[in-house]
């Protein structure tokens, strides 16, 4: 099954500062039929302001990847890490018993950012940061691991949850596999470009629901920059 989910029918906000396209129940935004995607809980697509940001807040219990589009996010936390994340590299936080950070776009140009949430396999265990930059060269038609809680995803940044974060880019006419396993799901959403998913169109920054497949093929219609998120 792959459900098309429009960019145009997702529920949001305009802060000024920050304008914010939500593909699940998130903050004021509530829709029961969109309360999360196995487990993976928020897909948020973030467009920040120059000078603007998140300020210091806290959270607990849930693995937080920030995917940056486009300019850069600039992190703090309660811990004293401090990084600044470029377009189509990686941060992840593991929130574990308690953490505060704060995410700001210190560039002169607005920032893009898919924020991404996925619930831990356990609650509590130390809060940790870090980043990754991943050059795209790295994932050049093919999908390659950006974020993990499997072992054998060696160079990915370690989740604390059964799944895995992929990231590729495709030339237009490209196609690749990925394989989903029995019981899994997968949420995929082009950065850029349009993308078939088994034939199905997914425009650029629409969501694409997918379950009750062993493996799935995606073709670039056009060149194509697309994150998928595998969970159980």
């Amino acid at each position: 099954m792959i459900e098309v989910r429009k960019f145009a029918t997702l529920g949001g906000a305009d802060h000024g500062w920050l304008q914010a396209k939500h593909h699940f129940s998130f903050a004021d935004y509530y829709d029961p039929g969109r309360m999360g995607w196995g487990g993976l809980r928020v897909w948020n697509d973030d467009t920040i302001q120059p000078r603007e940001g998140f300020p210091p807040h806290p959270h607990r219990d849930m693995e937080i990847i920030t995917y940056v589009r486009a300019g850069a996010i600039t992190h703090e936390d309660s811990l004293g890490n401090r990084g600044r994340t470029e377009a189509g590299d990686v941060q992840v936080m593991s929130a574990g018993s308690g953490i505060r950070h704060s995410e700001y776009n210190l560039e002169s140009g607005s920032t893009q950012i898919f924020q991404i949430w996925i619930e831990p396999s356990e609650r509590g265990g130390e809060p940790r940061w870090d980043a990754r930059p991943f050059p795209k060269g790295e994932r050049a038609g093919r999908f390659v691991a950006l974020a993990s809680g499997f072992a054998e995803d060696r160079e990915a940044l370690p989740l604390r949850a059964p799944a895995r974060v992929l990231g590729a880019t495709l030339k237009a006419g490209e196609s690749c596999e990925v394989r989903l396993g029995a019981g899994r799901r997968a949420y995929l959403v082009p950065a850029t470009g349009v993308v078939e998913v088994d034939g199905v169109t997914v425009n650029a920054r629409d969501g694409a629901a997918i379950r009750d497949v062993d493996a799935i093929t995606i073709k670039a219609l056009e060149d194509a920059e697309i994150v998928l998120v595998d969970v159980s």
